[in-house]
C-alpha cells in the first residue's frame, strides 16, 4: 500500500461498501476494492446509496488479465462463457458518475479524469483494473496530488454568478420573513462552514429535513429544527417554513416521502431560491455553470442582516419518561440517549422506526448526524458506523461514535462487529430489540408472520466476533439503561448495549395517513 493509505478487510463487498459511505461522509472520499462479477454485484446497492447520497466513493475493480481476456478462457465468477471479462461493467458504472478501464499507457490521464468528475458531482466513480496492468509500472510521469480540502472542486461562470447572486440577494433583502432550508449536499462539498457563515452574518433563520439532519450545528441560535411537513418538530416549524415569503434552499431540497411527512408539505414554488451543485433557480430563471461554494461564498460578502429573525421555535429536551424498574420503551429510552450524547460526538441512525424517532430528536450543540433516509438500505448502520468511527480515529479531533439500530436492520449486517474488533474500532452500538420488523407494522398492520425475525441474543455477541474489552449489556428496565448510560460515560472503549422493548408498541398509522404514503386507494374527487 502507498503512503497514508490503510487496508481495511470487510467481512463482504456490501457492507465494505457501506462502511465507505460512511468512511466519505466523515473524511470527504473513500476506497471501496472488490473484485469482478460476485464482487462488485454484491457491493452495488451500498454504491448506488452513496450516488443517492452523494459520496465519492471510488470503486476500484480487479478483473482478469489480457492475456486470459485474449485467449478467450472462460474464468470463475463469470457465467460460463468467454465474453464476460467486462460485462458487468454497465451495471456497476450505473451506480457511479464516471467509469475507466486502466492499463499502464492511460492510468495517469484516466485517473486524474474520474477523480476529476467525482470530486466535481460528488458520487461515486467506477474504476476496473486487470490483474495483470496492476502489476505493470505506469507509463508516464505521475501527478503529484493535493489535499481534498485545498481542491477547487467546480468552478463558475462570472456573469452567470454575479446575476445568480444579485437575484438571490434582491428577494433576501426584500424578504420580511425569509428562511432557509440547508440539506446534506452542503456537507458532501465540505461546505458546512462556510455555509455556516452565511447563515450567520444574515442571521438567517433555517431548518434541515430528515435526510438533511446534522449538516449544520443544530446549536446555532437561528437553527429552527426539523421541516417534515404535518410531522415537523416543533410543530411550529411547519408553520414557520411555510408561511415564509422567500426560502432559501441551499442545496436543493428532496422532496421523498420521508422529507416531507409522506408528502404533507406545502411549499409555495414561487418563494423558493434554490441552490443546487452548479446552478440556480428562482422561479422560471435557471442559473447554469455557478459553483455552489462560490455562490455561498459571494453570497456572504454581499448579504445584509436580514428581517425576521426574531421569530423563532422553543427547543426543548424530550422528557424523561419511567424510572427504576419501569419496562423500557422508546420513550424512555430516546430522552436519556439525548442526554447521554455529548459535543463532538457523531450520532448514526440506521433506516426504520429508530431513525423516525432520532429525526426529531434535538441534536445538542456540536453533535453531528448521519443517515441513510433517501436510499434507505436497512443495515447500512452498522457498517456505516465503522466507516466513520475509523475517520473520526484518524482525524483525532472528533468525540464519540454513536449509532442506533433495529434488530431486524441489524440481523443484515450484524458480522462486521468481527472487523470492528479486528481493527480496534470503539463505537456506541445500541441495538433495539422488539423482534420485529417494526416499521413495516408502522405501515401496514400487526400481525404479518413476515415481519417476524429470528431472536437472537445480540449482547452475546461482541464476545462471539472477537470484540475483546467491549462493555455488552442487555437492558430492559429504565434503570437498567440508566445505569449502563452512566458505565459508557467512564468506559473510554468499544460498548454494545442490547435494549428490549416491546412489540407492541409498533402500531399502524392511522389508514389516511399509511394511505397517503403508498397511494394505493381510488382517489375520491
Amino acid at each position: 500500500l502507498c503512503a497514508g493509505l490503510d487496508w481495511v478487510g470487510c467481512s463482504n463487498e456490501l457492507n465494505a461498501a457501506y462502511a465507505a459511505d460512511g468512511y466519505a461522509r466523515a473524511r470527504g472520499a473513500a476506497i471501496l476494492t472488490t473484485t469482478y462479477g460476485v464482487g462488485e454485484l454484491s457491493a452495488i446497492n451500498g454504491v448506488m446509496g452513496s450516488k443517492a447520497h452523494r459520496l465519492p466513493v471510488f470503486h476500484l475493480v480487479g478483473c482478469p488479465s489480457e492475456r486470459i481476456q485474449h485467449l478467450g478462457l472462460a474464468t470463475h465468477h463469470s457465467l460460463g462463457d468467454t465474453s464476460h471479462y467486462h460485462r458487468f461493467h454497465a451495471i456497476s458504472a450505473t451506480a457511479c458518475c464516471v467509469s475507466a478501464v486502466l492499463t499502464p499507457d492511460n492510468a495517469i490521464d484516466e485517473l486524474e479524469r474520474v477523480i476529476r468528475e467525482a470530486l466535481r458531482l460528488s458520487a461515486p466513480a467506477y474504476i476496473s483494473i486487470s490483474e495483470l496492468s496492476g502489476k505493470l509500472p505506469v507509463i508516464g510521469k505521475p501527478v503529484v496530488g493535493r489535499p481534498l480540502a485545498d481542491l477547487k472542486r467546480q468552478h463558475s461562470n462570472a456573469k452567470e454568478l454575479d446575476a445568480a447572486v444579485s437575484a438571490v440577494l434582491h428577494r433576501l433583502h426584500s424578504a420580511d420573513a425569509p428562511v432557509a432550508l440547508v440539506t446534506e449536499l452542503v456537507a458532501r462539498y465540505g461546505l458546512s462552514k462556510q455555509a455556516t457563515g452565511l447563515i450567520s452574518k444574515a442571521n438567517l433563520r433555517f431548518a434541515e429535513a430528515s435526510s438533511d439532519k446534522g449538516t449544520l450545528d443544530a446549536g446555532l441560535v437561528q437553527y429552527l429544527g426539523l421541516y417534515n411537513g404535518d410531522n415537523s418538530s416543533p410543530p411550529e416549524v411547519q408553520e414557520l417554513v411555510q408561511n415564509a415569503d422567500v426560502i432559501l434552499d441551499i442545496g436543493g431540497f428532496i422532496e421523498t416521502e420521508l422529507n416531507t411527512g409522506f408528502w404533507s408539505e406545502k411549499i409555495n414554488a414561487t418563494r423558493l431560491l434554490s441552490l443546487h451543485d452548479n446552478w440556480v433557480r428562482i422561479g422560471d430563471a435557471v442559473f447554469v455553470n455557478v459553483a455552489l461554494e462560490d455562490v455561498i461564498s459571494e453570497l456572504t460578502v454581499r448579504v445584509h442582516e436580514l428581517r425576521g429573525h426574531e421569530l423563532g421555535t422553543k427547543k426543548e429536551l424530550l422528557p424523561l419518561i419511567g424510572k427504576g424498574d419501569a419496562k423500557m420503551t422508546s420513550k424512555a429510552f430516546y430522552p436519556r440517549l439525548q442526554r447521554a450524547i455529548q459535543k463532538g460526538d457523531t450520532l448514526i441512525s440506521d433506516t426504520g422506526t429508530c431513525m423516525l424517532h432520532l429525526n426529531r430528536m434535538l441534536l445538542p450543540g456540536g453533535v453531528g448526524f448521519e443517515e441513510q433516509g433517501i436510499w434507505g438500505s436497512i443495515g447500512w448502520a452498522t457498517p456505516a458506523c465503522m466507516g466513520v468511527e475509523l475517520a473520526n480515529q484518524k482525524d483525532g479531533t472528533k468525540g464519540r461514535t454513536w449509532m442506533v439500530t433495529g434488530d431486524g436492520a441489524h440481523q443484515m449486517t450484524l458480522n462486521e462487529l468481527g472487523v470492528m474488533g479486528r481493527y480496534g474500532v470503539k463505537p456506541i452500538i445500541f441495538v433495539l430489540n422488539n423482534g420485529i420488523y417494526g416499521v413495516e407494522d408502522l405501515l401496514s398492520a400487526r400481525g404479518h408472520e413476515y415481519d417476524d425475525i429470528a431472536q437472537v441474543s445480540y449482547h452475546l455477541l461482541p464476545e462471539a466476533f472477537g470484540c475483546h474489552g467491549w462493555l455488552s449489556a442487555k437492558v430492559a428496565t429504565v434503570q437498567e439503561l440508566e445505569k449502563v448510560l452512566g458505565d459508557v460515560a467512564v468506559h473510554r472503549g468499544a460498548a454494545y448495549i442490547e435494549v428490549v422493548i416491546p412489540e407492541e408498541e409498533s402500531q399502524p398509522l392511522p389508514s389516511d395517513i399509511i394511505d397517503r404514503a403508498y397511494k394505493l386507494k381510488t382517489p375520491m374527487v
